[in-house]
């Protein structure tokens, strides 16, 4: 007889608490149904997207202790106190960029003989994530900037998302929408612009290649996007290499300017760390050409990509004002003021639909590799095994012996 395997979806503990699963309750269906040695378990939880009776219609059992389970499956960090020792979790980590609210967590599951595995980490053969909520990341934050700019020019209202039961309720809240001619620069070519473009497509606003996008006017709504490539260019030799940019992103200058003077909005779903140079400076924004009113920072690197990012919104307050001659915090809507959308959990918004999209990328890529004896995959994305770092996370070794980093 094969042997069974328990899975347990743990209750989202971090605060604020978490609505997403990795699982839905048809999903953990279908599993059980296909993978009849595979038992699927869910903590009850009342901030879960998905109720627990929709998981227990599924045939999940619900049960507070989940000692007796082989595998834990979680969204967001788990506090240590939540830890169950000598178990395997699957959850978003946030410790490989040594992020220091997070030391404690790691600290604690190295003590507690805890394997880790980070979904950040799961990639496929050619190094592409596997696994991501970027997609409606994009389509919250794209929805969020055209109704801070409906606000700020009072030419049109949009419903907020997260009033919205699913991703087809938003679409239906679409029908009849005329937008005014304004024009749109989106960046990045990721998970997130995609989401981007699926706004940008179901609100029928036309792309518009970038060297029409700078010189021309229209009197329809339209959008360009930038990808890295058009973005950022090697000083001296005016090329771009994906590898080399990403080696030595410092030898690389950033060519966005231009586009602060034709746009209105900017949807930023570019990848940055702090060796990468910023779109603009903080002296870009003072000037009187600087036409940009709305952001929507959806990638949300405070002091980032985009400097007059001050700080994270929220999903009940989604936009604050920024100052463009001070750079400093005010009201939204104002005059003489670049309006901000900066929330970092916009996935939230559409928890269910985020959570099936999720989980379907689960099951296709990874979830047979979860019942392998041995997986190069799983393996990869390891950070913590026999309560030591694994090979390839040794570099975090100063941050889990040091103190707490501040």
């Amino acid at each position: 007889m094969e042997k069974l395997l328990h899975i347990g979806l743990i209750r989202e503990e971090k605060i604020p608490h978490d609505n997403r699963a990795a699982f839905t309750p048809k999903q953990c269906q279908w599993i059980m149904h296909h993978y009849p040695q595979v038992i699927i378990h869910a903590q009850p939880s009342p901030h879960r997207c998905f109720k627990d009776e929709e998981y227990a219609k599924a045939g999940v059992s619900l049960k507070e202790d989940l000692s007796d389970c082989h595998l834990l499956l979680g969204i967001k960090e788990v506090p240590p106190e939540f830890l169950i020792p000598h178990k395997t979790y699957l959850f978003f980590s946030h410790t490989k960029k040594k992020q220091p609210h997070n030391q404690h967590m790691l600290q604690a599951i190295l003590r507690q003989n805890i394997r880790l595995i980070d979904y950040e980490c799961l990639v496929h053969p050619d190094g592409q994530r596997i696994l991501g909520f970027g997609f409606f990341a994009g389509v919250v934050g794209a929805h969020n900037g055209l109704m801070a700019y409906g606000h700020k020019t009072g030419d049109y209202k949009l419903k907020p998302v997260h009033q919205c039961h699913d991703f087809q309720e938003l679409i239906s809240h679409y029908f009849g929408v005329k937008l005014p001619p304004l024009k749109i620069v989106a960046t990045g070519s990721g998970r997130v612009a995609a989401g981007v473009l699926e706004i940008m497509g179901l609100l029928g606003i036309k792309y518009i290649p970038p060297e029409e996008f700078l010189i021309n006017q229209y009197n329809y709504p339209v959008y360009t996007q930038l990808k890295a490539g058009e973005l950022y260019l090697r000083k001296g030799e005016k090329t771009y290499s994906r590898a080399d940019f990403h080696a030595h992103p410092e030898m690389y200058d950033c060519r966005f300017l231009p586009y602060v003077t034709v746009s209105d909005i900017l949807m930023n779903g570019i990848y940055w760390d702090h060796n990468i140079p910023p779109l603009f400076s903080v002296n870009d924004l003072k000037k009187d050409n600087f036409n940009i009113q709305v952001i929507a920072d959806i990638t949300d690197d405070t002091n980032g990509s985009v400097p007059c990012n001050l700080g994270d919104s929220t999903i009940e307050d989604p936009v604050y004002g920024v100052d463009k001659q001070t750079n400093t915090r005010t009201a939204p809507y104002l005059k003489g003021t670049v309006d901000m959308m900066c929330v970092s959990n916009l996935p939230n918004e559409l928890p269910r639909d985020a959570s099936q999209y999720f989980g379907d990328q689960l099951m296709k890529y990874v979830f047979e590799e979860l019942l392998k004896d041995h997986s190069e995959m799983l393996l990869n994305a390891t950070i913590t095994q026999n309560g030591q770092l694994t090979a390839k996370f040794s570099y975090l070794q100063d941050y889990v012996d040091g103190d707490v980093i501040t």
